[in-house]
């Protein structure tokens, strides 16, 4: 297989910026602009900026979203919970907002003159006389809790009480189609069917399970053990130190998402790359990606590490699908969005980024990659080198054994194979898709955080980082995990290509749902 378009991508990355954002340390105003976020001038923690701040949470006032921008946050929120319950696990993440988020447009797609839902078609169209937003309200709101209490049961009380908080009895459970609650229950009722069982193993009753949720039933097994590298090519498991002291080793995560129905995609791995450099077969470049890497890690810069932080998100991370989200909401209160506008976004940024996440980690499956906490101790075995010095912050020697990525100990690397990004491969989808939506790669926002804030003790001043365009933001994603020490940098250039390779090819088939002539699925 030809693998020079790989060499040129890696290489490539080596010439692109260390850091892209914008900081202002000479504003000598510390206020918080309460109009940040309509485009005024900003002036937070002595940082200046023209541009709207990227909402990273709910906002409070809602009286200017759609109720879509609303069950979204509430979607974010019982996410958050889930994170909380059962700690990050992006792809399983990326399956139940897209579930969500299906189940919401199929409801709306009722009460629209040419939109068809995914799962019934267009059987559940009501008269035009019905097309009215209190319709649409109702359907929502019951397909959106019927969904999310689906994929997350645990919080079907907080789900509940928000459907109460917005005017709505959570007990109905009607199926009539006259009404719209019956269509939000159909509709919900229909993607649910589709989805119990779609290779995911949400009930850990896959057959060669062990009864896990989503535990996996295909045998994988590392080559590696923790303690000994014996292929440098192949993913090795890393034991973690949790906080109250205790040490875990998490193995691969949903192995089996490879065999995920995908939405808009053909087969998972339909977007399949070539492979990654390898010892035995281009062992100079690999020992150039890995050298690439030490080099981020005893130079960051607090504004890189402020990249670093931003792109990883917090302890309540809704991973890349979450995060893509908010990005959108950001577009849904930029351009005033209607609630027919909201419902469409949502609907398309859900599933780009739920087919990313299976091509994704088909790839990783395929190739069982490795990534740089091994590689590292591989090449440089026995060496002493300069990196992050830990949670106390600078740089220090050590030897290569005891080298850390920029991250805290309870989470040193995310449990699966390097080969592509996850990170990168959903960015680059749902950049592509928010531009193909918008018909613009115009953002224009900017994100204010405190750099160190989430891995070293203290937390430093505050930076800005500049968010001109989608396909940047992307790029400072992808860029962020080679940073951070988490992927050499071809994972993250590869799968920013193959991200936006799936969401070209996918943009037509939303369009297809929008204007009604999508065929559904078997």
């Amino acid at each position: 297989m030809n693998r020079k378009p790989l060499l040129i991508l890696a290489v490539a990355l080596l010439s692109v910026p260390a850091i892209l954002f914008a900081v202002d340390r000479d504003a000598k105003n510390s206020q918080t602009s309460e109009k940040a976020d309509s485009g005024e001038t900003s002036v937070a923690a002595g940082i200046v900026t023209e541009k709207p701040l990227h909402k990273f949470l709910p906002v409070e006032d809602k009286s200017n979203v759609s109720l879509a921008y609303i069950w979204l946050d509430i979607a974010q929120e019982a996410t958050a919970r889930d994170v909380e319950l059962h700690a990050a696990r992006p792809p399983i993440i990326a399956r139940t907002l897209a579930v969500w988020a299906t189940a919401m447009y199929d409801a709306w797609a009722a009460y629209d003159e040419k939109a068809v839902g995914s799962r019934l078609g267009g059987k559940l169209r009501r008269p035009k006389s019905e097309h009215t937003l209190d319709n649409k309200h109702k359907a929502i709101s019951y397909a959106s809790y019927r969904s999310l209490a689906f994929v997350y049961p645990e919080s079907k009380d907080y789900l509940a009480s928000e459907m109460k908080r917005l005017g709505y009895d959570p007990s109905i459970e009607s199926t009539d189609p006259s009404t719209p609650e019956g269509i939000g229950n159909l509709a919900a009722q229909a993607v649910i069917d589709y989805r119990r069982h779609d290779g995911a193993n949400q009930f850990g009753d896959e057959p060669g399970g062990d009864g896990t949720p989503y535990g996996d039933y295909t045998y994988y097994r590392p080559v590696n053990p923790p303690d000994k590298i014996l292929d440098p090519d192949r993913w090795q498991p890393i034991t973690f130190t949790l906080p109250d002291g205790k040490q875990v080793t998490p193995g691969f995560l949903t192995p089996q998402w490879y065999r995920v129905k995908t939405f808009a995609l053909e087969r998972s791995d339909q977007f399949r790359p070539g492979p990654p450099p390898l010892t035995t077969t281009d062992d100079e470049l690999l020992r150039q990606e890995t050298a690439q890497v030490l080099a981020y890690n005893n130079s960051l810069t607090n504004d890189q590490k402020a990249i670093v932080e931003f792109m990883r998100d917090g302890p309540r991370s809704t991973g890349q699908s979450g995060h893509w989200l908010r990005f959108a909401q950001d577009v849904s209160r930029r351009d005033k969005h209607t609630l027919d506008q909201d419902v469409k976004l949502y609907f398309v940024i859900a599933n780009v980024a739920h087919d990313a996440f299976i091509s994704c980690w088909e790839t990783k499956r395929y190739y069982d990659s490795s990534r740089p906490w091994t590689l590292v101790r591989h090449y440089y075995k026995g060496q002493t080198i300069k990196g992050w010095a830990g949670v106390d912050g600078g740089v220090k020697e050590m030897p290569a054994e005891d080298w850390h990525p920029y991250s805290p100990e309870s989470f040193i690397t995310p449990p699966f194979p390097g080969y592509t990004s996850g990170h990168a491969t959903v960015s680059g989808a749902c950049s592509k898709a928010l531009e193909l939506f918008t018909g613009t790669d115009r953002y224009g926002f900017a994100e204010r955080r405190r750099h160190c804030e989430l891995t070293e003790k203290d937390a430093g001043d505050y930076v800005m980082l500049d968010l001109p365009t989608w396909s940047a933001t992307a790029e400072m994603a992808a860029l962020s995990r080679a940073m951070g020490g988490y992927h050499i940098p071809v994972d993250n250039n590869v799968g920013l290509k193959v991200g936006r390779e799936i969401a070209v090819w996918s943009w037509p088939k939303y369009q297809d749902y929008f204007n009604g002539s999508a065929k559904v699925r078997p």
